[in-house]
């Protein structure tokens, strides 16, 4: 937008208020509009002349973004995100205000995403510095973004076509963005539990159920709640939009270590079409009982998988490799009573030369425990007594 003057650009908020257009007002407040490259609207001080043309806190909120618009032009983001955090506290007071309405839905998504957007500038920058902890802006910004969730959460009388609930989703997937930028997935459950009792979950866009399913879908998987994870994640994957490359490989970064656990490998060219090679060395070793090339491939990708969170989850895999390579052992010897010698000697025929019969003995233990096998140890015999019937039942089925 563009404007000759600073008159110019208040008479069109005004007449925007006036018009209840908030699609428009959005723009006139977004730093992703042109508006804030021009010097007449980068002020400093103009709380006097906002009030001359508009009510409290509307004026507030202009003023606050004026200034915002000349810090930026100084490259003072930190007095950017105090301006932008300004605009939000005066805008919640305006829309607590406004009573079976929500015609300022558009708004409060566009300030709040620039209000995160600059935190996490702010946050890099002072934590760069050495001048600030990592994640203390971006949790301050939480807290603020909190205060419109409270005014959405609690807007139970409305009819639903004007409520403000309409805006929770939104919020709570700006949320979850910081909480798992800053690791405190902890603060993730009461937004959770509030989404998924709300009588509306199933009618928000489809876009922003995506981006809801792919974080709780994540926070499951740190959970250790696989079959949740897998639903969750599932459906962001089936619902991302085919076009969006960068966000389909974000989900199957965590869907496919959960569904690997639940027994449910992916194909090479899966991986190959989204650049997930680094997963193809796993799902060789799982699906071949290789521990020794499992191991190589944690080593080698490492940074990867501990920089996307899923290392230990991977980790994790080792015990179905583990029960591939004996069933395998198993079937090449015909019997149900399988020599603790022979899974020794397989093992160090892969390359593993520091283990012996007690790890072996163990690593058997464990596997037995978990439902990966169904048997016993006969330490008497030395020898790995397995069932007749299904000794080695489906990964899904184990604990």
């Amino acid at each position: 937008m563009s404007f000759q003057s600073l008159t110019s650009y208040l008479q069109r908020v005004s007449d925007t208020l006036q018009d209840e257009d908030s699609s428009v007002f959005a723009l006139l407040l977004s730093f992703h509009d042109p508006h804030i490259g021009n010097p007449k609207l980068q002020v400093k001080s103009s709380e006097a002349i906002c009030k001359q043309h508009l009510e409290s806190p509307f004026d507030e909120m202009v003023a606050a973004h004026l200034r915002g618009c000349w810090a930026l032009s100084i490259n003072d983001f930190k007095e950017v995100y105090a301006c932008q955090v300004q605009t939000v506290q005066a805008f919640v007071r305006a829309f607590q205000s406004q009573k079976d309405d929500n015609w300022g839905l558009p708004l409060m998504y566009k300030l709040v995403l620039d209000l995160r957007e600059f935190a996490d500038s702010v946050d890099k920058e002072l934590y760069r510095t050495g001048r600030g902890k990592r994640g203390e802006m971006l949790e301050k910004a939480a807290d603020t973004i909190m205060s419109c969730f409270r005014v959405c959460g609690s807007d139970g009388r409305s009819a639903i076509a004007v409520s403000k609930k309409w805006g929770m989703l939104f919020l709570v997937n700006q949320l979850f963005k910081i909480y798992f930028r800053i690791g405190k997935l902890h603060l993730c459950k009461p937004l959770i539990r509030a989404i998924e009792s709300s009588s509306i979950k199933e009618q928000f866009t489809l876009a922003q159920r995506v981006t809801y399913k792919y974080y709780v879908g994540r926070k499951a998987m740190f959970d250790s709640n696989f079959v949740m994870a897998e639903e969750y994640l599932s459906f962001a994957y089936n619902n991302c939009h085919s076009s969006c490359k960068k966000n389909l490989r974000m989900v199957l970064i965590y869907l496919i270590p959960v569904k690997m656990l639940l027994g449910r490998l992916p194909t090479l060219e899966l991986l190959h079409q989204h650049d997930l090679n680094q997963f193809a060395d796993i799902v060789r070793a799982v699906r071949t009982g290789h521990v020794q090339l499992l191991n190589e491939a944690l080593i080698n990708n490492e940074t990867f998988y501990i920089q996307t969170g899923v290392y230990l989850i991977l980790e994790k895999l080792r015990a179905i490799t583990y029960r591939t390579l004996f069933k395998r052992v198993g079937h090449m010897l015909g019997t149900h009573l399988i020599p603790l010698q022979a899974l020794l000697e397989t093992l160090k025929s892969q390359g593993i030369d520091d283990i012996d019969m007690d790890e072996t003995e163990c690593i058997v233990a464990g596997l037995i425990f978990n439902g990966n096998i169904r048997g016993y140890i006969s330490h008497q015999h030395k020898k790995l007594v397995v069932s007749k019937v299904n000794a080695f039942p489906p990964i899904a089925t184990a604990s």
